[in-house]
């Protein structure tokens, strides 16, 4: 592609995401409608996804971020009803969309519709975390949301290939197809596994910020291509080590942390603008394809599989939803629960950009490969449109619980008190000691600076201490690193006790940060 078109995409993009902002209709969904809009101009490009592209250079960054800012502990905390969705679920669509598929259209083999069912099985993670937040769902179905569609790219991506293998006549049979999905399944989390702990050791190594931001650059499309290479699963070894990096990331010096806040919060914006206005960019590509269909058929067709879509995810999510609640340990470890909360999750499954290029990705001699373009296709948009649209107003009606605003607050402000009482009390530890003498003004703001949270104007004395040859500002300066240090490690372990949540730790360590960052800013001069 040309330089100035995919500029042009990205400024466009980007212009329609901002403008989203100002209303109420999700980014994603006037992200698709605008590029439906741009195919009909004339003279705009043909922008052909190209699996190639998509698959490795778009799709791990955006797993990266939208695993990053998930909470490890309330992941495990929904195993189980994560892992019935992204695996569970993503069998289950792939077999009852194909069957219908199956049946509605004229002579398409059953394996040729179960590549169908496997393209259009997964929910997409970046509708579903764009949307979710939009939306401000509790925090259990955006928990639950968000781990489905961190993983399901995995089991739809496996499924794929088994039913493409049995496609196209190279299949290995029931026994072969379980074994390429364990192989993907335990090969792209045992990558991750093993690539985590030495990825988080080098960035707590490096110090210059700028080498902790390129290495951060990196880690997603060096963990997909290392699960890639050994035929294991790249979704899965990119999620594993996002997740633990995120739950690991107060370890990380501070300046790290602003900066890479900043530069994956743009990188994330930006990707995910183009990624929705691609999609709807690729009327004109899939609509080439379908020609040789009569138009009522190949739209009877598309509504059939459609309704297939919705229909067999919310007979999945009921029986998940409740059945396991038969059991009194799960009823006694789990919240309850009532019609409502499958219902949001149920008419949540919007699909995106992955099940397109999956679907770009199906080989020219596979027979009705057109058609499977285009279906997936009006799937994907029809999702978008139909569910995106109509998700607020039905979170709306059905009046879910809210998020408890208050107790929230009080338990910030109680999780603030603790850290400030450890503070108080490392600063008293540490003004007792003749190495780190201060003079009375400098002590005493390092006293109250827990309390006013406001940038001040450090002065730079030339005193020098005699035990350590530090300016007075130099020491005050470190000092102050000692109180915030003693307040982070309260709040990491107020969130591993579960008495904060990740969001909130997120929150009050940004604080910590930039008050660090102006502790330590260079002189103007």
């Amino acid at each position: 592609m040309e330089v100035l078109p995919l500029v042009a995409l990205v400024a466009c993009s980007a212009i329609v995401a901002g403008a989203a902002r100002w209303t109420r209709v999700p980014a994603p969904l006037l992200l698709v409608a605008a590029g439906l809009t741009a195919s009909y101009i004339p003279g705009v490009p043909s922008y052909a996804l190209d699996p190639h592209i998509v698959l490795p250079l778009l799709l791990p960054p955006l797993l990266y971020t939208a695993a990053v800012d998930s909470s490890y502990l309330d992941l495990r905390a929904n195993i189980r009803p994560v892992a019935l969705l992204s695996v569970g679920y993503v069998l289950f669509a792939t077999v009852a969309v194909g069957y219908a598929a199956y049946l509605v259209v004229p002579g398409v083999s059953l394996p040729v519709a179960l590549v169908l069912g496997a393209v259009i099985a997964p929910p997409d993670a970046v509708a579903a975390t764009a949307i979710a937040r939009k939306l401000g769902l509790p925090n259990r179905i955006t928990t639950i949301l968000q781990g489905e569609s961190l993983v399901n790219d995995a089991t739809a991506i496996t499924a794929y290939k088994v039913a493409l293998a049995a496609a196209v006549g190279v299949s290995a049979g029931w026994a072969g197809g379980i074994a390429e999905f364990l192989l993907a399944s335990v090969g792209g989390v045992g990558v991750g596994l093993v690539l985590m702990v030495p990825i988080h050791h080098l960035r707590k190594r490096l110090r210059e910020p700028l080498l902790q931001n390129t290495l951060s650059l990196m880690i997603p499309f060096v963990a997909y291509a290392a699960a890639e290479r050994v035929h294991a699963s790249g979704v899965l070894a990119v999620v594993v080590v996002a997740l633990y990096l995120g739950h690991r990331n107060w370890q990380v010096d501070f300046a790290t942390r602003l900066q890479e806040e900043a530069v994956w919060k743009m990188i994330a914006f930006i990707l995910e603008s183009v990624v929705f206005a691609l999609i709807g960019l690729q009327l004109p590509v899939v609509l080439k394809g379908v020609a040789e269909y009569e138009g009522w058929d190949a739209a009877w067709y598309a509504l059939a599989v459609f309704l297939a879509v919705v229909v067999a995810r919310f007979v999945w999510v009921f029986p998940a939803t409740f059945v396991p609640r038969l059991s009194e340990r799960i009823r006694t470890r789990e919240p309850d629960t009532n019609w409502k909360a499958p219902v949001i999750v149920g008419w949540a499954g919007m699909r995106g950009v992955v099940s397109l290029a999956i679907a770009f990705s199906v080989p020219i001699s596979v027979p009705h490969r057109n058609l499977i373009l285009f279906l997936t296709f009006t799937t994907v948009i029809g999702t978008l449109v139909v569910q995106g649209l109509t998700l607020p107003p039905l979170i709306r009606l059905l009046r879910l619980p809210q998020r408890d605003a208050q107790a929230e607050t009080l338990a910030e402000a109680q999780a603030q008190s603790e850290a400030s009482r450890a503070a108080e009390e490392r600063l008293a530890e540490l003004l007792a000691e003749p190495e780190n003498a201060l003079p009375p003004p400098l002590a005493e703001r390092l006293r109250t600076v827990m309390e006013r949270r406001r940038n001040a104007v450090w002065e730079r004395l030339g005193e020098v201490n005699p035990v350590t040859g530090e300016s007075a500002d130099d020491v005050y300066r470190r000092l102050a690193g000692e109180m915030i240090a003693a307040e982070r490690e309260v709040f990491v372990t107020l969130r591993d006790r579960r008495r904060i949540d990740d969001e909130m730790l997120r929150n009050l360590l940004r604080r910590l940060d930039l008050e660090e960052a102006a502790a330590y800013r260079e002189d103007a001069a």
